[in-house]
């Protein structure tokens, strides 16, 4: 089998339906466009909005005000204090900080700040951390370790 000696499959290829070409071809006058009407005109019909003469969902639903900004980075938040739950010496990650139920998603990006007082010393890994609470967790003896 060659390229040249490639066909479709019989039924598979239709002619195009050629309108307006004169009373001969069955499509013409009207162009299969029927009599009268919007629709029978150049541009003619209803837009992809039109929901009938209700108002359409484009009018129905308010606009809210401001921007938004889609590349806005969402941390969830957990203060030092909240990590006093956990053990002296143990490794405190998102997916601890889930099982200890402070968080609800360990695939969401965490940040530790900075209130409250830690009493404990632990290794803390998480993705961001503020100055604060970085300060705090190494001046009781813990590690505050950055996840990318």
């Amino acid at each position: 089998m060659r390229l040249n000696e490639l066909s479709p499959a019989p039924g598979a290829v239709k002619k195009r339906k050629r309108v307006g070409r004169g009373p001969g071809s069955g499509h013409g006058k009207t162009a299969t466009r029927g009599m009268k009407g919007q629709k029978s005109r150049s541009g003619g019909g209803k837009g992809p909005g039109f929901e009938g003469g209700q108002t359409p969902i484009y009018r129905r639903i308010p606009k809210l005000p401001g921007f938004r900004n889609p590349f806005k980075k969402v941390y969830l938040l957990v203060n030092v204090d909240q990590l006093n739950v956990f053990d002296k010496g143990s490794v405190v990650d998102p997916q601890t900080l889930q099982q200890a139920g402070i968080i609800k998603k360990a695939t969401m990006p965490v940040k530790i700040l900075g209130r409250g007082e830690l009493e404990k010393e632990l290794t803390v890994r998480a993705h961001h951390f503020s100055g604060s609470a970085v300060r705090k967790i190494e001046a009781i003896g813990g590690k505050a370790e950055s996840l990318k």
